[in-house]
């Protein structure tokens, strides 16, 4: 059972940061990018590496932004709809524009709207191909469900009863990485697709005959998609590569870790931050504090990223009850989000 409460100030912050961080920030640098080089473009500059660059990177935060916005509507099938009708409608404009020459369909416009407008085209590159990557995620998905309808379907990790201490633990495989280390993982793949991309098309127009057979922006999407699928492969197979066994048990005034060779004893008292996601790829605890010999403790262990074992899913359990009413008591603050997935202990100031 989970703790379910009303929507309170604490979560409407909380909500609002993760819309600004994934949603609202994506959405204003990708705008940004995009006038910038919608700038560069009307001042004459030539189309060398610098506004390409622009223009990529300002497609990719806004479609970036898209994906997640849709992923965050409710009910969930709005944002399904959304999501098909928009990567449709892309993805239709690009083909159509690849047929039919889009500089000829463009050639009767003004010298100012025919320069926005292939800003725009370029940019419809790398947004296109990230948001029906997301669709293409959200029918994986679709086809996984129904998987588990034929077969029985993997749990989560359960709490079990200590038998020799007090309270309960759970065990699960997870992979010792900060999130802002994955964060900036995902970055640099980002740029590598991006400057291998620009490499590649160099190498097409150079060889020409490739670029006149399949067209410059249909080759510059086949270059990018074709190097970001094995980078993010690798990136999860030596992530996947470190995962450790651990375990995690709270106590009557007590947080229990092991992860891996690795042991800890945390007093509440001594806890300054710790953080439960249950879901995702992100699924993980975060800890910061003492242990009770006087270390320093700052740790980070992701579920979901882990390879699960058979009949297992990567995910965490919800906290129980016992836990949030423990951790109160010690003077730490609960900060919950609207679906209960991250739940955030932080000390009171």
């Amino acid at each position: 059972m989970t703790d379910t409460a009303p929507e309170t100030a604490a979560d409407r912050r909380i909500r609002a940061t993760v819309t600004r961080r994934f949603v609202r920030d994506p959405f204003v640098i990708g705008v940004g990018l995009l006038v910038a080089a919608i700038a560069w473009t009307l001042a004459g500059g030539d189309l060398d590496f610098f506004p390409f660059l622009l223009m990529l990177l300002g497609g990719f935060g806004i479609a970036f932004s898209f994906v997640n916005a849709t992923m965050e509507m409710r009910p969930a099938r709005v944002g399904v709809i959304v999501h098909v009708v928009v990567a449709a409608a892309l993805a239709a404009t690009v083909l159509v524009m690849i047929e039919f020459d889009g500089a000829e369909l463009l050639a009767d416009l003004p010298e100012p709207a025919r320069a926005i407008a292939l800003v725009l085209q370029i940019a419809a590159g790398p947004a296109t191909g990230w948001i029906l990557l997301g669709l293409l995620s959200r029918v994986t998905d679709l086809f996984r469900r129904r998987d588990t309808e034929k077969r029985p379907a993997p749990v989560a990790p359960v709490w079990q009863r200590e038998d020799t201490a007090d309270g309960s633990g759970v065990d699960f495989p997870a992979v010792p990485l900060r999130m802002r280390t994955l964060t900036m993982a995902i970055v640099v793949i980002v740029v590598i697709v991006v400057v291998v991309g620009l490499a590649g098309t160099a190498l097409l127009i150079a060889l020409d005959g490739a670029g006149m057979l399949f067209g410059p922006r249909i080759a510059v999407i086949v270059v990018g998609a074709g190097l970001a699928l094995p980078v993010y492969l690798v990136l999860l197979a030596v992530t996947r590569r470190s995962t450790l066994v651990c375990a995690v048990a709270f106590g009557d005034d007590e947080l229990r870790i092991r992860a891996g060779a690795s042991t800890y004893r945390i007093l509440f008292r001594d806890l300054q931050t710790l953080v439960w996601r249950t879901r995702s790829d992100y699924a993980r605890i975060e800890v910061q504090g003492t242990t009770a010999e006087g270390a320093a403790v700052d740790l980070s262990l992701i579920a979901g990223l882990a390879k699960a074992p058979a009949g297992r899913i990567s995910e965490l359990p919800a906290l129980p009850r016992r836990v949030f009413r423990r951790l109160e008591l010690a003077g730490m603050a609960v900060h919950r989000t609207r679906r209960d997935e991250v739940v955030t202990f932080r000390r009171g100031v």
